[in-house]
């Protein structure tokens, strides 16, 4: 935490050691799941998340994330959650029915509860995207969650 003047900054805080966090994957598109799975879990045990510390819970595909997401964030067990899948474009309009509300319902639960989620879910337009962006998203997912669950426990703090 850093003084300017008057204003109060917060540096980026991206150790784990504490942290609880649940991650919600889908089962649609695997080979991306996993692989982003794979990603975020080296990222979270490498900034100090316990492995004991980590729930995962996986469902049939993005759309049935958000639910999932509000049940863990409703339990007061996480510091953060994290939210992983693939939505790759097809032929028809239910790529985007698919990409948007899985963002808009992460979006909800994360607001109504104010449990931090990182969206590790990739919408692309093909396999072959999501397979050369899996390790970089999983990775990204990670360090978003550890970040924001610190900021928000300092300013949890800074406020009190």
């Amino acid at each position: 935490m850093a003084r300017y003047d008057n204003i109060l900054e917060f540096e980026p805080d991206l150790d784990g050691a504490e942290l609880h966090i649940g991650i919600v994957m889908s089962r649609f598109n695997m080979d991306v799941s996993d692989g982003l799975l794979s990603a975020c879990t080296a990222e979270l045990t490498k900034h100090g998340v316990q492995e004991s510390n980590l729930l995962l819970v996986t469902v049939p595909g993005a759309l049935e994330i958000p639910l999932a997401l509000q049940k863990m964030a409703l339990s007061d067990q996480f510091d953060a959650l994290i939210a992983l899948g693939a939505v790759i474009r097809g032929e028809t309009y239910h790529f985007e029915i698919v990409a948007n509300q899985s963002a808009s319902g992460i979006a909800a639960v994360q607001l109504d509860t104010g449990i931090p989620i990182a969206n590790g879910i990739l919408t692309t337009e093909s396999e072959d995207q999501s397979l050369a962006r899996m390790s970089q998203k999983g990775t990204e997912a990670a360090q978003a969650a550890i970040e924001m669950a610190n900021l928000l426990r300092d300013l949890y703090e800074a406020t009190e």
